[in-house]
């Protein structure tokens, strides 16, 4: 399901499986990951039917250029979830994949699109927030490399496969540069429900700063904190899903019929202990 016809690699949307025909949980991945990240996802929650925003310069398709701009990736993205445009879905991101999601709703909404009924945003700041770090992406190849190590990026071995991670440099640089030069312009909140994701471990997004995703919409917010780092959706998948799982039964319901639990509005944090 690609869009074709200009220079750039477009967006795919890439069905990863599940039922068909229930609610579609469309995920973004971290920088420089694929859909392999969610690859085993379908039979942990087989209720959902799950796709993967598929990008341009990994996996697959590794030879393709990775996109260089936010607003490009969020257009492409839109385009290509059209096959899904009649049915209910819902948006995860983690890091990265949180603050396309979130672009990828508030574009539907500009193009009087189908809503989210839930928007999952995982271990990335509110973005209104501005980034604390200095810019990364431009850095030299060793202090790059040493600060994918500071946050355990998944997979990565610069010492043991060094040919390897030469290839995925240009594409990580790529992402990074899109979140790092990302520009928040303030619009209305959304009105979908919204439910933030952190690991109690992660020192660069902490749960002060998933807070401030209460600013982003007008109906229902959760805050889950779940043991672990930044890539704390690898050890604490199954807690995770069960997380998104009870939500959507929750939005579901809401959306027909009224529901007591969760008014509009309403706040909720919860910890996980292990």
């Amino acid at each position: 399901m690609s869009v074709s016809g200009s220079r750039q690699a477009e967006v795919e949307l890439y069905h990863l499986g599940g039922t068909a025909g229930s609610v579609a949980l469309i995920c973004a991945p971290y920088a420089g990951g694929g859909n392999a990240i969610f690859r085993s996802w379908p039979k942990s929650l087989p209720s959902v039917d799950f796709y993967a925003l598929s990008l341009p310069g990994r996996e697959a398709r590794f030879s393709e250029p990775p996109f260089s701009a936010l607003n490009t990736l969020v257009t492409s993205a839109v385009e290509a979830m059209r096959p899904l445009e009649s049915r209910a879905f819902a948006l995860f991101g983690h890091s990265m994949g949180g603050l396309v999601a979130f672009e990828v709703a508030r574009q539907l909404r500009r193009s009087n699109a189908r809503a989210p009924i839930h928007l999952f945003v995982s271990g990335f700041r509110a973005p209104h927030l501005p980034d604390p770090k200095p810019p990364l992406f431009d850095l030299p190849r060793v202090r790059f490399i040493d600060e994918l190590r500071r946050i355990s990026a998944p997979n990565f071995d610069a010492d043991r496969f060094p040919e390897l991670i030469d290839l995925m440099l240009p594409t990580l640089r790529a992402d990074f540069r899109l979140v790092q030069t990302y520009d928040y312009r303030p619009e209305p909140a959304l009105t979908c429900p919204v439910t933030a994701f952190g690991g109690t471990e992660d020192s660069d997004v902490g749960e002060r700063e998933l807070r401030e995703w209460r600013q982003h919409t007008s109906g229902a917010f959760t805050i889950r904190m779940l043991p672990g780092g930044h890539f704390f959706l690898q050890t604490q998948s199954r807690a995770l899903l069960r997380e998104v799982d009870r939500h959507l039964r929750s939005t579901v319901q809401d959306a027909r019929a009224p529901f007591d639990g969760c008014s509009a509005g309403s706040v909720h944090c919860t910890k996980t202990q292990t």
